[in-house]
């Protein structure tokens, strides 16, 4: 059963294995790279669907299927049928809201990863599924839109038969896109490092109202990267244990190696939240040092005013007998003692570094 849809919630009382696109609506042509390649041979083709594709009769070739787009499903769908993929793993495919993941089906590992892109005109983060169905002498991995060209430097060594991704098999070929996303989140992660020092610069300087807008957008996407890579953490310490027969003890230390960095970047992640909590911290007594600082200088306001306004209280009473309404000097002499008395005022709270 397929259907199409942009909610999770579309999917109740629905039998497990049914495909509905949960995620973002797109309208793009969905696009399949096929490369197939050894040591010594290398092609590649991209092609509208997989309806006339076979898998090579060669084992020792190797098949990198790429396919861009995963809101229409009937070529998912082909592709579960070809390569015989679990209806489970077609249907947490087409869902974007999976968490990074690994199950073991036997014939395939199937590997759920997020890739991040940032946007520098708006300052946010695009968050982008990857899931990988890695086989015996296969490769297929499925992206959301695929505008992202990270994959674009494994491609060229592909083709040009660089470094080790020709000598060796599948499993290194999935640490190869694994590690290409990995080392994709320390570019974001220096993004918002200057994000935070910015924002630092600012609000030790001007702290505006603004800057708390911006505080708790910066404090959103730190969630929602951490919450896309922690889960990776686990993922490739399963991986890198050597537990399944698809991955071979050459590529285990590759695969350790992706580990140390995950655990780095999610170190910088949460340092990262202490920072921005404190810079969170830091906006909240400048406010409150601002407010103080008003406050002050109300309170010492009122308080040269308290006596005078006391004085002149008295004196505006409508009392027949008052001896000082007759006198010649008296309004002369009452403005100069509300003067002195404002001045002496001033001066004791200068003494007292009170101003």
């Amino acid at each position: 059963m397929i259907g199409t849809g942009g909610k999770i919630s579309k999917k109740a009382g629905l039998p497990p294995g049914t495909l509905i696109h949960i995620g973002e609506k797109k309208d793009e042509k969905t696009r399949i790279t096929i490369i197939e390649y050894d040591e010594s041979s290398f092609r590649e083709r991209e092609v509208s669907s997989l309806d006339k594709y076979s898998p090579p009769d060669d084992k020792s070739l190797m098949t990198w299927i790429n396919i861009d787009g995963i809101h229409n499903l009937d070529v998912i769908e082909k592709t579960g049928a070809l390569f015989n993929l679990h209806p489970l793993t077609l249907e947490d495919i087409v869902n974007t809201e999976q968490f990074p993941k690994m199950e073991d089906y036997g014939e395939y590992l199937f590997i759920v990863l997020k890739m991040l892109s940032y946007e520098d005109k708006k300052d946010s983060i695009d968050i982008e599924q990857v899931s990988l169905c890695l086989g015996s002498g296969f490769l297929i991995s499925f992206q959301e839109s695929g505008k992202d060209q990270i994959f674009s430097p494994i491609r060229e060594r592909i083709r040009n038969g660089k470094g080790r991704i020709r000598k060796m098999g599948m499993d290194y070929l999935a640490y190869s896109v694994i590690d290409a996303i990995v080392d994709h989140y320390f570019s974001i992660l220096e993004k918002l490092g200057e994000r935070l020092e910015t924002l630092e610069d600012k609000v030790v300087e001007n702290p505006e109202q603004k800057i708390i807008n911006n505080i708790h957008q910066l404090k959103r996407q730190l969630i929602n990267v951490r919450r896309s890579i922690w889960p990776l953490r686990e993922v490739l310490n399963i991986m890198g244990r050597g537990d399944s027969a698809l991955i071979t003890n050459s590529t285990h230390p590759y695969l350790r190696d992706v580990y140390d960095h995950t655990i780095r970047i999610i170190e910088t992640i949460e340092a990262f939240r202490d920072i921005l909590a404190g810079i969170l911290d830091i906006y909240l007594s400048n406010i409150s040092n601002r407010i103080n600082a008003v406050m002050k200088v109300l309170t010492i306001i009122a308080t040269i005013f308290m006596p005078l306004t006391f004085m002149a209280g008295i004196y505006g009473m409508n009392f027949k007998y008052m001896p000082e309404l007759e006198w010649r000097l008296g309004y002369p002499l009452i403005l100069f003692v509300m003067t002195a008395i404002s001045i002496s005022m001033l001066i004791y709270f200068r003494r007292k570094k009170w101003l």
